[in-house]
């Protein structure tokens, strides 16, 4: 056996059964070794930043790990900004990165490259394996590492000397550490405060936003009125009809700031207190209230369950909270617009429905409308890094093939990646993709205001303008084999997305807003 179908097997044993890849030619004895490794599904994404970004997906949607095969420090590169949000969402993902051979290096051949460097900054875990033999057990510690609560971004440099060389064998698949407790003392802090006087927040983030984590929190809320909110960019909220509600804080600093500053003790579970996204010219960056009592209960890395629940029962909370009903609102007819197109998505949205959400401005409305819709996951941009959508849509599609998918997708952000259309059509997934297509960079023409730009010239908003040439989605997406539609009215809508919901695999919505 070699060391690369040492390293395969021993993931494979640990429970890693996909491997979204694109390799180049010091990866391919990891090739050869996935392709004889029997249930380890092998899924090409035809830029790195798709296989980066779908591993992100499968992991939220998981819970586990799948791996990615990158080629050397430079195709990694390519995969670092869906790798940044990857780690922001705290999503397990194990990175195979090749190298050159050990003897080769020296020669500085035109791909050589610092790969360490290159993985570290977005990579909770770097390790370079020390020889063939050691590859397996570089492997098992990645999964060990991944596996870390909630999950870790853990990366394998792999010379290509060590992948061919005969001589090793598959380790044993490593344990995943403990997930750390809360301790009792921080629970009955956390107690106290609630019961105290004043407007008071249980605001979560993390795994406090899975639905058995809500529904402790939403026993907090009933005995001590607290609101509960949720961070700005979750990476799973699991929401919609029979689950408890949060509120989710607003996205720009001062509307974050004036909408916490009455509260007089903020409760932490899963997320740290939060600040604005950017700087701002006499904004603030730090959004919790002067004076507030401000309680950790539990860091993102800390059991979010175990300590909600703990404190629940600390405080005789009911068994019951109060949950979503069903609430479908109206949607007008006419031209399209984020209102009805998201009021028309709350109505036609399946139960276990997932979506992923990089749809910025022109879906501002899709949040909000969407929270009596039937009970559903809702995947956000964590890292803020543009280009995450199609590919985390994808993962999830991979990660659970009996749900619908729906993609929210802003058309700039979506160019960033458009290639996971063709990674949907060639492996059947069951992803619904709209495109929210404004011609712009909107966001940004926003953000050009709020840094105190006045009067722009032609030449800024030309840096932001999608309309010089226009980008026709219908065909780029009929090209990659996706079938799709444009539509400019709610009618037209309505009927695009019920068909694309009645049948399986991928369908593209190109809706002109």
């Amino acid at each position: 056996m070699n060391g690369a179908q040492a390293l395969i097997q021993t993931l494979k044993d640990s429970g890693v059964d996909v491997c979204f890849a694109n390799p180049g030619t010091s990866e391919m004895q990891l090739v050869a070794a996935i392709d004889s490794q029997h249930g380890m599904r092998a899924i090409l994404g035809l830029f790195e930043g798709v296989v980066t970004g779908a591993a992100d997906g499968y992991g939220r949607m998981a819970d586990k790990p799948a791996a990615t095969l990158l080629h050397l420090g430079p195709g990694m590169a390519n995969g670092l900004a869906n790798l940044h949000n990857a780690r922001r969402a705290a999503s397990p993902v194990i990175n195979l990165v090749g190298d050159h051979a050990t003897y080769h290096l020296h020669h500085d051949a035109p791909l050589t490259s610092d790969a360490n460097g290159v993985a570290a900054p977005m990579s909770d875990w770097v390790r370079k394996s020390r020889s063939g033999r050691d590859l397996a057990q570089a492997g098992a510690e990645a999964f060990s590492v991944a596996q870390t609560y909630p999950g870790k971004v853990a990366t394998v440099i792999v010379p290509a000397d060590h992948a061919w060389n005969e001589g090793s064998a598959a380790v044993a698949p490593a344990t995943a550490p403990d997930v750390p407790k809360v301790p009792a003392s921080v629970v009955a802090e956390a107690a106290q405060a609630l019961r105290g006087d004043g407007p008071k927040a249980l605001f979560l983030g993390g795994r406090a936003l899975r639905e058995d984590a809500l529904h402790a929190a939403g026993r907090i809320a009933a005995a001590t009125g607290a609101r509960l909110i949720c961070e700005t960019f979750a990476a799973r909220l699991q929401r919609g009809e029979g689950r408890v509600p949060v509120e989710r804080l607003p996205y720009f600093g001062e509307q974050a700031a004036d909408y916490l500053k009455d509260f007089k003790t903020i409760v932490f579970a899963g997320s740290e207190p939060p600040v604005s996204f950017f700087a701002y010219p006499g904004k603030p960056s730090w959004l919790s209230p002067e004076g507030a009592e401000l309680v950790r209960l539990a860091s993102a890395r800390e059991d979010a369950l175990d300590c909600l629940t703990a404190l629940a029962d600390s405080l005789d909370a009911p068994a019951d909270p109060a949950v979503q009903a069903l609430a479908i609102p109206p949607a007008e007819g006419g031209p399209l617009t984020p209102f009805n197109l998201a009021a028309i998505l709350t109505e036609l949205m399946p139960e276990n429905a997932i979506v992923s959400d990089e749809s910025a401005t022109a879906g501002m409305a899709a949040f909000p409308m969407t929270a009596g819709a039937r009970k559903h996951d809702w995947m956000m941009l964590t890292g803020g890094a543009i280009g995450q959508g199609l590919p985390l849509a994808t993962g999830a599609a991979v990660a659970c093939p009996d749900r619908k998918v729906i993609a929210l997708q802003a058309d700039g952000g979506g160019m960033y990646t458009c290639q996971a259309l063709w990674t949907m059509a060639r492996e059947k997934l069951d992803v619904t993709t709209v495109i929210l297509n404004n011609g712009s960079y909107a966001i940004l023409n926003i953000e050009l205001m709020r840094v105190g730009v006045q009067n722009p010239g032609p030449k800024a908003l030309s840096m932001l303008d999608l309309k010089n040439p226009a980008i026709n989605w219908c065909l780029l997406s009929e090209g990659m084999g996706v079938p799709a539609v444009r539509v400019e009215t709610a009618e037209a809508f309505r009927e695009a997305l019920a068909d694309a919901l009645a049948h399986k695999g991928p369908r593209l919505i190109e809706a002109m807003m």
